[in-house]
């Protein structure tokens, strides 16, 4: 049995190598010129532009042109405008409340709200209608004591210098009778003021916000004894920008004048529904934090009292309320929403089926439109349709009615 030497398995098995090798290049060689031929014969993507030929679909609305009186929003505080802590003038018990000296109370001017007991301030008028009249009998007595003075005076026929002349015709005690009477009629108007000043009054038409004494309660001079505030007007005090105020108008006096005022309190009155207003005053300080200008609204008949006002509903006071103002008209401008206002103060219109992106100058902006000037006509249709591509000349087309419009692809 013959063996293979190392040497000679080594020769046999080197073409078994050398032809794996020329079978994986082959395949190697194969495998590139085919994704060589792949990626060759693969069509090429033909760039298209991002914006379509065809017309956009939009909506659009007509530009208003002319004179137009803005709306200026602002947010206020009802408060009254006239209130007092009702007191006193004298001391003394209370014997008397009227009904309607209750907290929401009505009352009007000279109704007696609380009477005082007026037993001293009675005895006290007697006591100086006494001093009078003893002073009026002392001046009677003087005078008869001048006419004897002057009867002898004229029977004695000398001259005297005028000083000693008013001794002998006692002038000066006459003064001093007639002064005694004065200060006693003084005296007496006095007592009988502080008597009437027992019933204690309304000073003006009002309502009772609180009250602080009781029957029985016994009160000093000065002492608070209810809370008042008047029902014929109520201020809301408001605060806007400072570069509202040129198209805002103030009253000429409290009493007429200054742009209307719609008010409204959306939180405790059903929808639509508000009360009429003027602006009244600028309050010569600025509001807080916010650096805007303090103003006051004036409402009058604020409760709804008068026949003219029935049915309205009745401000409160501590409300929180918004107030649209009337401002000055503009004219000669042309109006559109806000809303449509584009980015750089620009307009988006549809003139001959195409996009022409208009600059416009903004003349004044409030809650729901701008007002403009620039080369507009009555004629324009603003587009409010948003779009994706924006550029002058691009093609548009209306959208039917009840079609919404879409959003052009850019």
């Amino acid at each position: 049995m013959s063996t293979d030497s190392p040497s000679n398995a080594a020769r046999r098995s080197r073409p078994g190598i050398v032809k794996t090798l020329l079978v994986c290049a082959a395949l190697g060689v194969a495998g590139v010129l085919a994704l060589w031929w792949i990626f060759t014969s693969e069509p090429q993507p033909q760039r298209e532009s991002a914006v379509r030929e065809t017309a956009m679909l939009v909506e659009v609305e007509p530009v208003e042109a002319g004179t137009f009186q803005p709306l200026i929003q602002a947010m206020g505080t009802v408060q009254p405008s006239r209130e007092i802590e009702l007191s006193p003038r004298i001391s003394g018990q209370v014997l008397e409340l009227s009904p309607e000296a209750v907290p929401g109370g009505e009352v009007f001017a000279g109704d007696v709200l609380f009477r005082l007991d007026d037993a001293d301030y009675r005895i006290a008028l007697e006591q100086r209608q006494s001093d009078l009249l003893q002073a009026q009998a002392q001046l009677e007595i003087e005078l008869g004591r001048q006419e004897i003075a002057e009867r002898d005076y004229r029977e004695l026929q000398k001259d005297l210098e005028a000083d000693n002349r008013a001794l002998v015709l006692r002038e000066p005690q006459l003064r001093s009778a007639q002064a005694e009477v004065r200060a006693a009629q003084a005296a007496v108007d006095q007592a009988r003021l502080d008597l009437e000043r027992t019933a204690v009054k309304a000073p003006f038409h009002a309502q009772v916000l609180s009250r602080s004494a009781s029957a029985g309660s016994l009160v000093a001079s000065g002492e608070p004894l209810a809370r008042l505030v008047g029902l014929d007007r109520y201020w809301i005090e408001v605060a806007v920008p400072l570069d509202r105020l040129p198209w805002l108008a103030f009253a000429a006096s409290a009493d007429t004048g200054g742009s209307m005022v719609d008010v409204q309190h959306r939180s405790a009155w059903s929808q639509g529904r508000s009360r009429q207003g003027r602006l009244l005053r600028l309050v010569g300080e600025l509001e807080g934090d916010t650096r805007m200008a303090r103003m006051l609204v004036a409402v009058d008949d604020p409760l709804a009292r008068e026949p003219e006002n029935a049915g309205e509903p009745g401000l409160i006071i501590g409300s929180y309320v918004e107030c649209k103002i009337h401002g000055r008209d503009i004219e000669d401008v042309f109006r559109i929403h806000r809303d449509h206002v584009r980015k750089g103060d620009t307009v988006w219109l549809m003139r001959d089926n195409e996009l022409v992106v208009l600059p416009v100058e903004i003349v004044f902006q409030d809650a729901e439109y701008a007002y403009l000037r620039g080369d507009l006509t009555a004629r324009d249709r603003v587009v409010i349709t948003s779009l994706a591509t924006v550029r002058n000349g691009v093609p548009l087309r209306l959208a039917q009615e009840g079609t919404p419009a879409t959003i052009a692809d850019g």
